[in-house]
C-alpha cells in the first residue's frame, strides 16, 4: 500500500490514545491541543476505518468499547517505536541502564573469563541485569538469538555459522591436560602417534551441527582419537584426570587454572594442530544497538585480557 493511501497516520493512532484515556471528545481535544471539531471528525474516521464506535455513552459517561482497549495497547506500542525513531541515533548510558542482557557460553570458556566479566559488568553497570545460559545439543541458540531470547552466544566453532553476525574474542593453544603420573607427562611435546595411541577423556558436543576443534583436525587426516571416556561438564573432566591415564584435550587458559590447583600437566598438543578460536555471535536485530554494542565491547575487553600472544 502506498503512503498517499495509507488508512491511518500517527494523528489518528494519537487521537484514539486520548480518546481511550480521557473517555470525552472535549478532553481529548484539551489534552491534545486541539479543536473538538477536529477531535469530533478524527473520530468519525477512526469509527469508519476499523468498524467499531470507539466510544459508547452509558450511564457514567462515554465509555471504551473491549476493540478500543485493545487498539489502544497496539496504538501505544506503534507511537513508541516511531518516537524512537525519530529520537536520533540510540543513546546507551550502562551506569544507569536497568537493562537485561542474557548471554550463553559453554562452561570450557575458563572461569576467570565469567569472573572478570560480571566485576566489569557491576562495576559499569551497577542497575542492569545479566543472564547466563548454558548451551547444549537441545539449546536452540539460533532461534533464541532470533527471537531475542539472547542477546549473545560465546562459544567455538571450526566453521561459525554464516546467518549471524561475529567476532573473534580469543584465540588459544590446545594442550593435552593429564596427571603428573602419566608417562606422557614428562614430554616437551606429543606426537601425533602418541597423541593417537593415548586413551582421552572427551566432552560431549554442546552442538550436533558440527564436530568439534580437535575431531575437525583429525577427520582431515582420516584419522581419529580413542575416547575412552566422554562426560557433559568441562569443569568436571580435569579433576577425572588425577590418578588415571586418560589425556583431555582443551585451550590453554583453561587448563592453566587446573594446572595451579591439581596435580596435573599441560602438554603441547602435536605440531599441525590448530588453535581454538572463541567468538561471540549475535543477531541482525541487535547489530545496532547501543545497549548491545556496549556489552560486545565490554565481553571483548574482557577476552583480550586473557588471550595468549600468538606464537
Amino acid at each position: 500500500m502506498s503512503r498517499a493511501t495509507d488508512p491511518i497516520d500517527t494523528y489518528l493512532l494519537r487521537v484514539l490514545v486520548a480518546l481511550v484515556a480521557e473517555r470525552s471528545v472535549s478532553r481529548a481535544a484539551a489534552r491534545m491541543n486541539q479543536t473538538q471539531p477536529a477531535i469530533s471528525t478524527a473520530l468519525r474516521r477512526l469509527r469508519d476505518l476499523f468498524g467499531d464506535p470507539i466510544l459508547v455513552r452509558e450511564r457514567s459517561g462515554m465509555v471504551p468499547t473491549e476493540r478500543a482497549l485493545q487498539l489502544r495497547d497496539r496504538a501505544r506500542d506503534a507511537l513508541a517505536e516511531i518516537d524512537r525513531m525519530l529520537a536520533g541515533p540510540e543513546r546507551f548510558e550502562p551506569f544507569a541502564s536497568t537493562s537485561t542482557f542474557h548471554i550463553a557460553l559453554p562452561d570450557y570458556l575458563a572461569a576467570q573469563f565469567l569472573v572478570e566479566a560480571t566485576a566489569r559488568f557491576r562495576t559499569e553497570a551497577p542497575q542492569a541485569r545479566l543472564v547466563v545460559h548454558a548451551l547444549s545439543t537441545t539449546y536452540d541458540y539460533e532461534r533464541a538469538l532470533a527471537q531475542g531470547e539472547l542477546d549473545i552466544v560465546i562459544g567455538n566453532w571450526p566453521q561459525p555459522p554464516e546467518r549471524l553476525h561475529l567476532s573473534l574474542l580469543l584465540e588459544d593453544e590446545l594442550v593435552c591436560l593429564m596427571s603428573a603420573r602419566n608417562l606422557l607427562a614428562s614430554e616437551e611435546a606429543l606426537t601425533l602417534e602418541q597423541y593417537l595411541q593415548a586413551q582421552h577423556l572427551v566432552p560431549t558436543p554442546y552442538t550436533q551441527a558440527q564436530r568439534g576443534v580437535v575431531e575437525t583436525h583429525l577427520a582431515t587426516l582420516r584419522r581419529t582419537r580413542d575416547a575412552r571416556m566422554t562426560v557433559p561438564y568441562f569443569a568436571l573432566a580435569p579433576h577425572l584426570l588425577v590418578g588415571t591415564d586418560l589425556v583431555f584435550t582443551t585451550a590453554r587458559h583453561f587448563a592453566a587454572q587446573f594446572v595451579r590447583q591439581l596435580p596435573l600437566v599441560a602438554v603441547p598438543v602435536p605440531a599441525g594442530f590448530p588453535r581454538m578460536r572463541f567468538y561471540q555471535l549475535w543477531h541482525e536485530r541487535s547489530q545496532h544497538q547501543a545497549g548491545h554494542r556496549w556489552l560486545r565491547g565490554l565481553l571483548a575487553a574482557v577476552a583480550a585480557g586473557l588471550a595468549t600472544p600468538p606464537a
